[in-house]
């Protein structure tokens, strides 16, 4: 497999701070690859490293096949474009304006795709309208457009969807999805939001302390994330001798709920625990979301 990005027991410490501890990952060539970690996991700072902004302390990592340390790493970054933290936008200029002004700094002879890329990222119509006025999708698809100028190949978007209202979130997962799908555009994307990313990531990095606890595909995690059925019933214990006796995998979640995986014969497991005289509150089927594996991944530290 080819990739675009991989690190190896890369490390970064601040003044008092161990902000990446032997972060190692690999994204692969035409992946979605959802970067996901508590606040203050060492996330942003991967991603800076990687734009070259920092150093690391120590380790590696690799762009294209070049190491970081390589003389010509950065013909590697021109690859790369990357919206980190918030768009770097000239808020008194328009769109177009906006992306000339990336094109001067990257040093490009002429503006020549200017007009596709705004059409792309649906900014083509907003004229002379200025970008303080735009609304927050608006300046995040602008931060996408400026990113876009000199043809990357690789995508870098540090948490695209914070703020946006749903609308917004909406047009910025099929922004994503067009860039990757029409034009091969590998992603790397920190976010939070995990049920947005869930539907559009191929692989996933799960974060935590500044090491990458554990990397999957979305094909292996939506089979790592099982159907159950969710019983509520008058007496867990009962349920528990008659779940061991029918040999059913199930997980018991309070006095009175369990999750059962496996395909229940409903009849057959009403009758068994009316003999018992336990009585079956409610049943539905459910699936384990994105973000109670990565919960229960990191040992269930959540967000302070």
């Amino acid at each position: 497999m080819d990739y675009v990005l991989r690190t190896n027991a890369l490390c970064k410490q601040y003044k008092g701070c161990q902000a990446l501890n032997g972060l190692s990952m690999n994204v692969p060539k035409g992946s979605i690859y959802g970067f996901v970690g508590k606040n203050g996991a060492g996330k942003t700072t991967l991603i800076r490293l990687i734009c070259g902004l920092q150093t690391p302390t120590s380790g590696e990592y690799m762009l294209y096949g070049r190491k970081h340390t390589d003389k010509d790493i950065l013909k590697s970054r021109r690859r790369m474009g990357a919206v980190v933290e918030t768009p770097s936008i000239y808020l008194d200029m328009t769109a177009a304006d906006n992306l000339k002004i990336q094109y001067r700094i990257l040093g490009l002879p002429s503006c020549s795709g200017m007009d596709d890329i705004l059409e792309l990222v649906e900014l083509k119509h907003t004229g002379s309208k200025k970008a303080k006025n735009f609304s927050l999708g608006m300046r995040q698809r602008l931060g996408i457009a400026i990113a876009l100028v000199g043809g990357p190949d690789f995508l870098v978007l540090d948490e695209p969807v914070n703020g946006l209202d749903p609308q917004g979130i909406i047009e910025m997962g099929e922004l994503i999805l067009k860039l990757n799908r029409r034009q091969g555009i590998t992603f790397l994307i920190s976010s939070h939001i995990l049920d947005e990313l869930s539907r559009l990531a191929t692989h996933y990095g799960f974060i935590d302390n500044g090491q990458i606890v554990r990397e999957i595909s979305a094909e292996a995690l939506n089979a790592a994330c099982r159907k159950c059925v969710r019983l509520e019933v008058s007496d867990t214990r009962i349920l528990t001798r008659v779940l061991d006796a029918m040999n059913l995998e199930y997980q018991i979640i309070s006095g009175r709920e369990a999750d059962v995986y496996a395909k229940i014969n409903v009849s057959q497991l009403t009758l068994a625990l009316a003999k018992e005289n336990c009585e079956v509150i409610s049943m539905l089927e459910r699936d384990e979301s994105l973000e109670s594996y990565y919960v229960n991944l990191i040992g269930g530290k959540q967000d302070e």
